[in-house]
C-alpha cells in the first residue's frame, strides 16, 4: 500500500487538473462565446462530453505513468485496458456531439415559419439525416476499434479477412432489407424529392412528412393519424407531392344543375364568395360548364389558395355558398327531371318562339358574353393563367421548315 500512494495520489491530480482545465475552458467559452451560436451550442452540448473525456483521459495516462514499477503485475493490464475503453467511449461521445451542436445551428438559421419555406425545409431535412449519419458513422468506428482493443481479436483479424467474402455476402443477404432502405434515404436526401413538412399522398392518405429517417418516414395524415412507411416505398412507388415547388394548389367545386341555369350569374356570384373569403389568394377563379349531358349541365368552379388546408375549406365553403344561391335565387336551375305525358297523341315539335322572344334571347346572351368573358378561361385572362397555358403548350415549329417548296 505505501507503493500505491504515490500512484493514486497522481491519478488523483490529473483528474483534478483535468476537471478543472474543462471548466475554466467552458467558463472562457461562456465568457466570450456569446456572440457566437457555434461557441454557445458547443458550450451546451459537449461540456458533458468534454468533462468526461478529459478526465478519463488524464486518469489512464496517469496510471500508465505512475503505475511503470508494476508492468508485470496482471491488474496493470486489466485497469489500463478498462481505461482505454472508457477513453475510446468518452471521446466518442464528445466527437458524436459535435454535428449535433452543428445541427442546432443550423435548424435555428434555417427557420421554417416563412411563407415560402420550400428550400429552407430542404436544407433542414439535409441537415437532420447528415447528423444522423454522421452519429452512425462514429458509432461503427467507435465499435470497431473497441474490438481491436481486445488481443484474441486481433489475433482472428487475419481469417477474417480471408473469409470476407463469404461473410461480405451473407450479410448483404440477410440485411438486404435494411441497407435498401438506408440507401433509399440517402437518396431522398440528395434528390430533394421529399422534404420535412411537405404535404404529400401515399396510399390513398393525404399527410404532412412529420419524421424523414434513414430507415422510415412518418406520415402525419390530416386526421392526425400516422402513416409510416419505409423509405424505400417513395423511391420505388409514385407517390403526390403537393409541396414538391410551391405550397399554391388549384381545386374545383362541381355542381350539377338545370339547363335553365343563368351561367353568367352564377360566374359573378362564385366571384363575389371567392372575393369575401380570406382563404382565396386571388390568382384564379373560373367558372365553366364542363359536361352537357342527361338533361343537366354540370359547372365546375377552378379556384386557387395558398396551401392544401386553405384549399380544402375554401372548396367546401364555395360549394355550400353556391348551393344556397342556387336554391335562394335561381330555384328553376335546381337538378329536375322532365317527362311528357302524353294520352297515345304523337308529339309534334315544339312551337317556335316569335321575333320578339328570340330577340330578347339573343340580346340577353350578348350582354352575358360580353360582361367579362376573361373570367370564364382556364389558360388566359390573366397572367397566372397565361403561365399556366404555356406549360402545356409545344415549341412554336420554325415557320422555315413549314415551308413547303413548289413543285
Amino acid at each position: 500500500m505505501q507503493g500505491l500512494a504515490w500512484p493514486i495520489a497522481a491519478v488523483v491530480l490529473a483528474a483534478l487538473a483535468a476537471f478543472a482545465a474543462v471548466e475554466l475552458i467552458h467558463l472562457l467559452i461562456r465568457r466570450f462565446g456569446e456572440r457566437s451560436r457555434l461557441l454557445t451550442a458547443l458550450g451546451e452540448h459537449s461540456h458533458q462530453a468534454f468533462k468526461f473525456a478529459a478526465v478519463v483521459l488524464a486518469v489512464y495516462l496517469s496510471v500508465g505513468q505512475a503505475t511503470s514499477g508494476f508492468a508485470d503485475e496482471p491488474w496493470r493490464r486489466v485497469l489500463l485496458h478498462i481505461l482505454l475503453i472508457a477513453v475510446v467511449v468518452t471521446v466518442a461521445w464528445l466527437v458524436a456531439t459535435l454535428p449535433t451542436a452543428v445541427e442546432r445551428v443550423a435548424l435555428e438559421r434555417l427557420r421554417a415559419d416563412v411563407p415560402d419555406n420550400r428550400q429552407i425545409r430542404r436544407m433542414r431535412t439535409q441537415v437532420v439525416l447528415l447528423r444522423r449519419v454522421a452519429v452512425t458513422v462514429i458509432c461503427v468506428i467507435t465499435l470497431g476499434i473497441l474490438l481491436m482493443t481486445f488481443p484474441n481479436v486481433r489475433a482472428i483479424g487475419a481469417s477474417v479477412l480471408v473469409s470476407a467474402g463469404v461473410i461480405g455476402a451473407i450479410v448483404a443477404i440477410a440485411a438486404q432489407s435494411l441497407l435498401g432502405n438506408l440507401l433509399a434515404g440517402i437518396q431522398l436526401v440528395l434528390s430533394d424529392a421529399v422534404r420535412l413538412d411537405d404535404v404529400v399522398v401515399v396510399e390513398g392518405e393525404w399527410g404532412r412528412v412529420e419524421t424523414l429517417t434513414l430507415n422510415y418516414v412518418a406520415v402525419q395524415i390530416w386526421d392526425d393519424r400516422r402513416l409510416i412507411l419505409p423509405t424505400s416505398y417513395l423511391t420505388t412507388k409514385p407517390f403526390q407531392n403537393w409541396t414538391r415547388t410551391h405550397a399554391a394548389l388549384l381545386g374545383t367545386v362541381e355542381l350539377d344543375v338545370d339547363w335553365s341555369v343563368p351561367i353568367q350569374a352564377a360566374r359573378d356570384a362564385l366571384r363575389r364568395f371567392a372575393e369575401a373569403s380570406p382563404l382565396w389568394d386571388g390568382r384564379v377563379c373560373v367558372l365553366q360548364v364542363t359536361d352537357a349531358t342527361e338533361g343537366r349541365l354540370r359547372l365546375r368552379a377552378l379556384i386557387s389558395a395558398a396551401d392544401a388546408g386553405r384549399l380544402w375549406d375554401l372548396r367546401c365553403l364555395l360549394r355550400e355558398q353556391l348551393v344556397v344561391w342556387l336554391r335562394t335565387y335561381q330555384r328553376t336551375a335546381l337538378p329536375r327531371v322532365r317527362a311528357e305525358v302524353a294520352d297515345g297523341a304523337v308529339l309534334g315539335p315544339p312551337p317556335a318562339a316569335g321575333p320578339r322572344s328570340s330577340e330578347d334571347a339573343a340580346r340577353a346572351h350578348a350582354r352575358a358574353a360580353a360582361r367579362d368573358p376573361d373570367l370564364a378561361r382556364v389558360f388566359g385572362g390573366s397572367l397566372d393563367g397565361e403561365e399556366r397555358g404555356t406549360v402545356f403548350v409545344g415549341p412554336e415549329p420554325d415557320r422555315e421548315e413549314q415551308e413547303v417548296p413548289p413543285p
